[in-house]
């Protein structure tokens, strides 16, 4: 279908696919690059929400549920998408209707994740959610490098940077990361886990 149907967009980084408030009214997926989800409070401060890197698909709630974006996507490097129209979808599944299950079992995965988000932000210190985020935004089995800064992890905890950097000190005063500039690593990938779930321990 992606192949048929859909056209190619290509983006700069720091360039906006769309911003929160935007219709919605196509789904995407992520061929090359990295593509950053986030929102705006009430009072105008920024929340990073995700990253999604090639094979991520999104966009696809506007398929079911036509409105405006609930979040800002934006290139943190050169990306290149393909983009499938709500209408051609819609009209693909009327001759494929087994892609209507894969789709809402898809849009029923990111409401559980937004869900789980939620809660972690309400509910738990900040460096658990902190340690949570490195393991999230890491792969296993990686290098562990994370090239964000620490105002911009800070962004997806919901604190603020001087909080983030108190933590990061921390860890890193116990081997568990290496700070450097423009990022981190993850030296220790179980003593993180340990951070991530203290319950574990």
């Amino acid at each position: 279908m992606l192949d048929s149907q859909a056209s190619e967009v290509l983006l700069q980084a720091g360039e906006e696919l769309f911003e929160q408030g935007d219709e919605g009214d196509a789904l995407y997926a992520i061929v090359s690059g990295t593509v950053e989800f986030s929102t705006l409070s009430s009072a105008g401060r920024k929340l990073s929400l995700d990253i999604m890197r090639p094979g991520a698909v999104f966009g696809e709630i506007a398929l079911f549920d036509p409105g405006p974006r609930t979040a800002t996507a934006t290139a943190l490097e050169p990306s290149r998408l393909r983009r499938l129209r709500s209408g051609d979808v819609l009209t693909k599944l009327q001759h494929h209707p087994a892609l209507a299950g894969d789709l809402l079992r898809l849009a029923g995965q990111r409401m559980r994740w937004m869900n789980t988000q939620y809660s972690e932000q309400v509910f738990l210190p900040m460096p658990v959610r902190l340690a949570r985020k490195l393991l999230y935004l890491t792969t296993e089995g990686g290098d562990g490098r994370l090239s964000l800064s620490q105002s911009e992890l800070a962004e997806f905890v919901g604190a603020t940077r001087e909080a983030v950097s108190k933590t990061l000190s921390q860890w890193k005063r116990g081997d568990v990361i290496d700070i450097s500039r423009g990022g981190l690593t993850i030296r220790d990938r179980a003593a993180l886990r340990l951070l991530a779930d203290p319950d574990l321990g």
